[in-house]
């Protein structure tokens, strides 16, 4: 093949510009990936079977792009047309999806059409860059140096993504915002190599660059497009963290807080869950003085544990510092958890539940565990015996713990899954004995039917517990009620949940799919 020759500059500045190239189109392309496998698990639930969907469709239409290059004559003008299909299409596919969710309530098909789309034109792109370099006349030009930086510009954005990309520009904006990239090399390569595209495709590059940067400067306001026609009440924080999208809504003083549009609370009710989570093991505790919280963020169930003047010292372990930040800081949410975060008794930790749990060797009087709820594999690990074994050896020997556990109504053998793991889990006070387990729920408005686990590792002596004043919910007689199971929500068989299987996955999936997919 004759090495292109025409129209400045030559040489070496092409090889340079085109290996650039390919590091800029590799982070674009690995962007996408990302932003269709996270938007999957926010909108679909199930993170790791999304993830390893969106990563297999991804590949596989990537090879059939490397396939399609075979039917390329021009390579120049192949890459250029793959750039700027690729800038309209990846860079759309953020606000198409959450436009259809929020309007149609449908995701899954543009999902994976926008996917294999978006991987034929990212197939396309290195067999194209190859063959133009070829045809510069690169010398000593290698396939495997392609390649290299190839991998490298994937790494990049696959490090930049959730520390860098996500908590400063959002998913819709880093959509977009790579569209524009991918455009802006399609536009130097147009310049570049100028002798041998037309300017009907000059043309096109420019619209299309017009389009999308219009489209990127209005981001925000699509953003709020989209969670007003999310969200029944005013959007009054929308935010994105490393791990999850944060949404703040407000109506006539009522606050509810979302993470991947599902509720965590509702200012209405969110006390009838709180009081019924923290209040009962408290009450129990012959201790109190050393509490351990797992999750619990939003320094809510704080609140609650320092109605016990005797608290000396809480640890609150979560995940996510956006989180704990707000809640911090945030005027009427601080008003809202009584500036429990702030309390110099409260020590913050992010951090993850499970590396806490195996590396901390403090005991701990009592442990309210407040977890998101096992939608995933990932979560599901919160909720195993092995994680449990390790609480179980944080508590002190008159220790008491309780478990947030899912509906018994909606995910009925779930939860009855949790119960099982607990009572399965060894007693480390009681050699070859088991924890010692009491069942209870309470009704959420937000919510529907609420159950939780107290756990000890001795009997607790049946009583009427003894509840702080101030209480909105919580009773002894409430308490009594609340260990009582109807008929459609009482003990059934359900596997324990062991990080070798999780059943409990499964479980959760099926009861509320049940009900409402």
């Amino acid at each position: 093949m004759t090495p292109l020759d025409d129209g400045p500059p030559h040489g070496r500045g092409r090889e340079i510009w085109l290996l650039a190239a390919t590091f800029l189109v590799a982070a674009a392309g690995m962007v996408y990936e990302l932003v269709a496998a996270t938007l999957s698990s926010y909108l679909l639930g199930d993170s790791v079977r999304q993830f390893s969907l969106v990563i297999g469709v991804f590949l596989a239409s990537m090879g059939l792009g490397a396939w399609v290059t075979r039917f390329v004559d021009r390579a120049v003008s192949g890459f250029v047309w793959a750039q700027i299909a690729l800038g309209v299409i990846g860079g759309c596919m953020a606000p198409v999806m959450f436009f259809a969710y929020a309007w149609m309530g449908e995701v899954e098909l543009p999902l994976y059409l926008f996917l294999v789309l978006t991987g034929i034109l990212c197939g396309m792109e290195i067999p194209l860059i190859a063959r133009v370099l070829k045809e510069v006349g690169a010398a000593a030009f290698r396939f495997e140096n392609v390649l290299s930086v190839d991998y490298v510009g994937a790494l990049a954005a696959s490090v930049a993504f959730p520390l860098l990309i996500v908590p400063h520009l959002g998913l819709m904006s880093a959509s977009l915002s790579f569209g524009v990239l991918n455009l802006l090399v399609a536009g130097i390569s147009l310049w570049l190599f100028r002798a041998q595209v037309s300017r009907g495709l000059v043309v096109v590059w420019a619209v299309a660059l017009c389009a999308l940067s219009v489209f990127l400067v209005q981001s925000e306001r699509m953003v709020s497009v989209v969670e007003a026609s999310l969200f029944e009440d005013e959007v009054i924080l929308s935010q994105d963290s490393p791990y999850q999208h944060l949404t703040l809504t407000r109506f006539q003083g009522r606050t509810r807080f979302f993470l991947d549009a599902s509720i965590q609370f509702d200012s209405q009710d969110e006390y009838r869950y709180h009081e019924m989570l923290v209040q009962p093991a408290m009450a129990l505790a012959p201790r109190r003085q050393k509490v351990l919280i797992l999750g619990g963020g939003d320094g809510l169930a704080a609140r609650e544990v320092f109605r016990s003047a005797d608290v000396a010292a809480v640890t609150l372990v979560d995940l996510d510092g956006a989180v704990t930040g707000l809640f911090r800081s945030h005027a009427d949410l601080v008003a809202l958890n009584a500036g429990s975060l702030n309390d110099p008794r409260m020590t913050v930790v992010t951090g993850d539940a499970w590396a806490f749990a195996a590396e901390n060797r403090d005991s701990y009087d009592v442990i309210i565990v407040d977890l998101p709820d096992p939608k995933s594999i990932a979560l599901s690990k919160l909720y195993t015996q092995e994680f449990y074994a390790m609480l179980a050896e944080r508590l002190s020997a008159t220790g008491v713990m309780v478990v947030q556990s899912g509906s018994p109504l909606f995910a009925r053998q779930g939860y009855w899954s949790v119960v099982h793991t607990l009572q399965a889990t060894r007693n480390p006070f009681v050699p070859g004995g088991r924890l010692w387990v009491l069942p209870y729920h309470v009704y959420v408005p937000s919510f529907g039917d609420w159950g939780f686990t107290l756990v000890a590792a001795h009997p607790l002596t049946p009583r009427d517990i003894h509840l702080p004043d101030g209480l909105r919910y919580a009773t002894p007689e409430v308490w009594r009620a609340a260990q009582v199971f109807g008929p459609d929500e009482a003990d059934m068989p359900a596997d324990v949940n062991r990080l070798q299987s999780h059943a409990l996955v499964g479980y959760y999936s099926a009861g509320w799919d049940a009900w409402f997919k």
